[in-house]
């Protein structure tokens, strides 16, 4: 079996953000692979601790990935602030003999580092463009984690477990590995709280994960990190606001400074993206569907809302509004041209991570969480169907089915885009929905 094949039989996926399936991203071309190492979110540590650990293995994964694209070169992108992992890196790639086609490259300590296109543009100083993807200047981008996931595929060993972050304004800060299918709330219990009624949790990064609605759930093969944080703290009760009393303020307020606009990393890509545009359009209700179009080129990395307006707007919900609008019209945005150039400014409007930190009322609570041994032994895990993009995963387990850790439980729809589904505890099948499998140890 060929490595490809290894890639999506282990279902792999992009391990944070969307959950793209890593077997279909690595049949393009590509000139360069990348490896995204920024973790440029405030308070998760998963990447730059897996480098550390387990350099060679994510070395090695990454230089086959490359190999499959057939990419010339393999740059690894990381802060300049972790220098030991740096250096570790460096003196790894060496002792493997693969100097001649992977290397470091050190990034700012800036957000959003870890945007797929502001990583490429860093590492290669090519601008993708409007609504595009990395591959169309020649780009395959994969993070630590997927690389580490690529090179036990190799080993035959499929993606059963997932590390995490757990941080905030908690006991324990610590990142941890678990089976997929882990209760999330066992998961944040190690913070060393257990009674969470005063407590919000993001799911993700405090920039772009959103409060969780229920923490009740199960970890997926995309959670990368858990942020506690008590319920009246400035983030939650500003990622907890409602469009419509996004669309209330922003009306009421907003003076048209466009300070949204001036330090949106996409617009100082040379991107339209202009969220003081989208917040004029909302505030006035002018029908203008030409000039709504733009709302689709936003990322919703939240630097807008979060950290520009000096005012404490939403332009990021305004942006957010429209996309969700034009996208029930099946309306799609068009760019004019194919090739773009980073603004002259862009050197000058780059945010410090300390600056964001503080700006976000995190600064006490950005401290090291080592990894640890969780300790976790789920009696019952649930596996999600959908944890990645494209169609479900296919059950191919019924309910009383003995598995093994390892075992596929769910395969790809024949002729469809999706991901594998694999058991991460042995045990008996104990329920088969559309959503989940659900697996209690023996």
């Amino acid at each position: 079996m060929g490595l490809l094949e290894q890639i999506k039989d282990a279902g792999i996926i992009g391990a944070g953000g969307a959950g793209f399936p890593t077997h279909a991203k690595l049949t393009s071309e590509a000139e360069y692979i990348l490896l995204n190492g920024a973790e440029c979110e405030p308070l998760l540590r998963v990447d730059q601790q897996l480098m550390a650990m387990y350099p060679d293995e994510i070395i090695r994964g990454f230089e086959a990935a490359g190999r499959l694209v057939g990419a010339k070169k393999a740059l690894i992108g990381i802060k300049k602030k972790h220098k030991e992992v740096i250096e570790l890196l460096k003196e790894r790639i060496q002792a493997l003999s693969m100097g001649d086609y992977v290397g470091v490259h050190e990034l700012p300590d800036i957000y959003p580092a870890g945007d797929e296109q502001v990583l490429v543009y860093e590492l290669t100083g090519r601008v993708v463009p409007e609504t595009g993807i990395p591959i169309q200047v020649g780009c395959v981008v994969v993070n630590s984690e997927t690389a580490l996931n690529i090179y036990k595929a190799s080993q035959g060993q499929p993606v059963t477990e997932k590390y995490i972050t757990v941080a905030g304004d908690i006991p324990n800060r610590v990142t941890v590995k678990v089976p997929v299918g882990t209760p999330i709330m066992d998961v944040l219990k190690l913070s060393g709280i257990e009674d969470f009624s005063d407590y919000a949790v993001i799911d993700g990064g405090p920039m772009m994960g959103p409060v969780m609605a229920d923490i009740g759930g199960f970890v997926t093969k995309k959670n990368k990190g858990f942020v506690i944080l008590k319920k009246d703290h400035f983030l939650i009760r500003k990622k907890s606001v409602t469009m419509e009393q996004a669309k209330r303020v922003n009306k009421a307020t907003c003076e048209q400074c466009r300070m949204c606009t001036d330090m949106c990393p996409r617009y100082l890509l040379g991107h339209n993206m202009q969220p003081h545009k989208m917040m004029r359009v909302m505030n006035y209700s002018i029908d203008d569907l030409e000039g709504q179009k733009i709302a689709q080129l936003c990322c919703q990395c939240n630097m807008c809302e979060l950290f520009a307006c000096p005012a404490g707007l939403h332009p990021k919900m305004a942006n957010l509004y429209f996309k969700e609008k034009l996208a029930e019209q099946n309306i799609r945005y068009k760019p004019e041209k194919t090739e773009f150039e980073a603004r002259s400014v862009r050197p000058l409007r780059l945010v410090p991570s300390k600056r964001l930190i503080a700006r976000l009322g995190l600064r006490s609570f950005d401290l090291p969480a080592p990894m640890t041994e969780s300790g976790l032994v789920p009696q019952t895990i649930r596996i999600a169907t959908r944890q990645h993009v494209g169609a479900p995963a296919e059950p191919i387990v019924s309910a009383g089915a003995q598995v093994q850790a390892g075992q596929m439980i769910g395969r790809i729809p024949e002729g469809s885009l999706g991901a594998a589904i694999h058991a991460s505890i042995s045990g008996t099948v104990s329920e088969v929905t559309a959503d989940y499998i659900e697996i209690r140890r023996n």
